[in-house]
């Protein structure tokens, strides 16, 4: 007899059947119950509002210190404070370790984000970034002046015309600045902008006193601009005269370098003074710059 065909209905004592979108309700219930009891977890970039200095709203980076009732100061805020801004109690030298190997793991936004930046880094990597972060605010390029201004990129050259009107301003790729009066004695400075393939760049020519009568020269050429732009061109300061030539060629810095790393360490045009007495006429200096795009 051919069985293949009969069902038999069991019967069930007692327990009601199970259909699938049961099952999918109490998996729902269960998961919103577990929720209740959990909490979503937060993300790393949410956890960093707990690093917050109550003080100025900077980040409280490692070595963390807290008072003695767990209640975190920056490093630059906790040697201005007699007390714990939050509690009143008093400051300690109080490490909290575990607060730092969070802090280890955790993104932080870059100081400058309100800027435009939208770096996130670990705690290690943010000060390097930030010190040649684009968005940080670029100070007034005018070398030898009390100048104290501040501002966005875009706010440097509407500076320059409306507050340092004795700047030269030149058009073209290959102009000619003359330096007045260079033998005049004691530290002096000089400043021209050109501008050509719609950018504006600030030759500075600056005489220092390295050692005790011994004055040298030193040229550079910047870029109204970012590092990144920066790199797009070359520029050449050339002086001529009396059958002789002085020839220099490099890349142009970022105005958020400014000048002194580059006298510094010489990487600029440097000369004495005999060489510039050599170059020059009735103590008018004509120094030559030219600015060019590098190839692709």
């Amino acid at each position: 007899m051919d069985n293949s065909g009969d069902y038999k209905h069991l019967p069930n004592h007692g327990a009601p059947a199970t259909t699938p979108s049961a099952l999918i309700a109490a998996q729902q219930a269960n998961s919103s119950d577990k929720m209740r009891r959990t909490g979503p977890v937060p993300p790393k970039e949410d956890l960093a509002s707990l690093f917050e200095c109550p003080v100025c709203f900077d980040y409280v980076l490692p070595p963390i210190i807290q008072c003695s009732s767990g209640h975190l100061i920056c490093q630059n805020c906790k040697p201005k404070l007699n007390s714990c801004p939050t509690c009143r109690g008093p400051l300690g030298n109080i490490r909290n370790l575990a607060m730092e190997k969070v802090a280890s793991t955790i993104f932080f936004p870059c100081r400058f984000s309100q800027n435009g930046c939208g770096q996130r880094l670990l705690h290690t990597e943010k000060p390097d970034h930030e010190e040649i972060c684009e968005y940080r605010p670029y100070s007034c390029p005018c070398p030898g002046t009390v100048c104290k201004w501040h501002g966005p990129l875009e706010s440097v050259l509407s500076h320059l015309i409306n507050q340092h009107k004795s700047v030269t301003s030149l058009q073209g790729e290959d102009i000619v600045f003359l330096a007045t009066d260079i033998h005049l004695p004691g530290a002096c400075d000089w400043v021209m902008m050109q501008t050509c393939f719609n950018c504006n760049f600030l030759l500075v020519l600056e005489k220092q006193e390295k050692h005790e009568a011994h004055q040298q020269f030193f040229a550079v050429v910047q870029l109204i601009g970012t590092r990144k732009q920066a790199e797009q061109f070359l520029y050449r300061l050339e002086l001529n005269g009396h059958g002789r030539r002085l020839l220099w060629e490099a890349t142009p810095r970022s105005i958020h370098e400014g000048v002194s790393a580059a006298i510094q360490n010489n990487d600029c045009l440097v000369f004495e003074t005999s060489m510039a007495h050599m170059f020059s006429e009735n103590g008018n200096l004509g120094i030559n710059v030219t600015i060019s795009k590098r190839r692709p």
